[in-house]
């Protein structure tokens, strides 16, 4: 396929190596001259279809599926901006992320993300995980590639698909809620119940540095977080095990602020509230958001089992709760007991579903 010009409109079938892509990135490689507030344009007017449909450009791609492409203008070799491509990965970094790998087989890795390393590129984004993937082949065939994201400074289970197939499987088992995330954040103070769901619509809010969400009851879309409370230090914090049912952009983040208990470390949405002063002597490292993806369960596509894995505590974490005395075998049994409320809860709808 050319990436330059074209003189009419293009009907474009989607390749088996682009299954599971996001439209915008799909045109991005493809057409990298185009920029993104064009495509935007381009997909608000409908000139850019898939299927012959309007979509939004994260619209994810399958096999087989025809993209109407209009005509784009051919810029000059000289200031054609260069396709997205592998980042250049130093031995060392190599190493890192092949030693942070928690589980692999023939379809799937799962990588202990950790906190800082931005999942894919964006505004001031140079270094990101998605450009340095290629240090995550192994001998195989095609490139892994990303099938859901994590904040940048979320550290924990990230899951990566190594073929087309099973990106296409697992796409469609994060969408249809066939996967359990469960998450350990530390809070600052302490929630006024040990237990609760916090049924709270959110929607995207624009701010002058880029967007934000926030609580929309008239605007947003449906956001559940099931939580439980494992151990306080004293008034100052408290740990919690986190189910979202939902996958909002920082869902997890807004839920906990709107409880009145902000994520540790998280200035964006707790403000001074998310760095509690009785911390600041106790866990130096409480300045770093506090909040990891240590769980997740997901029907495996070889075998149709369930497939759980599990990542350890980030170092800042790590050194946390061992300065607030936090005893890490207290989460399982948090965990089962959360469980067990959620499923109680499914029996009884007409439970308080908003401890706000």
């Amino acid at each position: 396929m050319s990436a330059g010009g074209t003189t009419g409109v293009h009907q474009v079938p989607v390749e088996a190596a682009a299954s599971g892509q996001r439209l915008d990135r799909w045109f991005k490689q493809h057409y990298p001259q185009l920029t993104h507030g064009r495509l935007e344009k381009m997909l608000r007017k409908g000139e850019i279809r898939v299927d012959g449909r309007r979509v939004k450009a994260s619209e994810r791609l399958e096999e087989g599926q025809v993209v109407r492409v209009p005509p784009i203008p051919e810029t000059a070799p000289a200031e054609r901006p260069a396709a997205p491509a592998a980042l250049a990965v130093s031995a060392k970094e190599a190493a890192a992320l092949q030693a942070a790998v928690l589980y692999r087989d023939a379809n799937i890795i799962a990588l202990d993300k950790p906190a800082g390393l931005a999942v894919q590129g964006g505004s001031g984004q140079r270094r990101h995980l998605d450009g340095m993937l290629e240090a995550l082949r192994f001998g195989a065939e095609e490139r892994p590639r990303l099938v859901h994201r994590l904040d940048r400074d979320t550290a924990g289970v990230l899951l990566l698909a190594r073929n087309a197939p099973t990106a296409r499987a697992l796409t469609a088992a994060f969408r249809g809620k066939e996967t359990q995330k469960i998450y350990w954040a530390l809070v600052a103070g302490v929630p006024a119940e040990r237990r609760g769901v916090i049924d709270l619509p959110l929607a995207k809010q624009a701010q002058s540095r880029g967007e934000a969400m926030a609580a929309d009851d008239d605007a947003g879309k449906p956001a559940r977080t099931f939580f439980q409370v494992v151990e306080s230090y004293r008034r100052a914090a408290s740990w919690l095990v986190l189910l979202p049912l939902t996958g909002r952009t920082h869902q997890l983040r807004v839920h906990c602020a709107a409880m009145g208990t902000p994520i540790v470390g998280d200035g964006k949405y707790g403000g001074r509230e998310a760095f509690p002063a009785a911390l600041a002597k106790a866990a130096p490292a409480a300045k770093t958001l506090h909040l990891l993806a240590r769980e997740l369960a997901l029907p495996d596509p070889e075998v149709g089992t369930t497939l759980r894995v599990t990542a350890p505590l980030p170092p800042h974490m790590a050194a946390t709760w061992k300065a607030l005395g936090f005893n890490e075998a207290r989460g399982e049994g948090a965990l089962q007991a959360l469980l067990a409320y959620a499923e109680g809860l499914r029996h009884s709808p007409a439970k308080g579903l908003r401890p706000l």
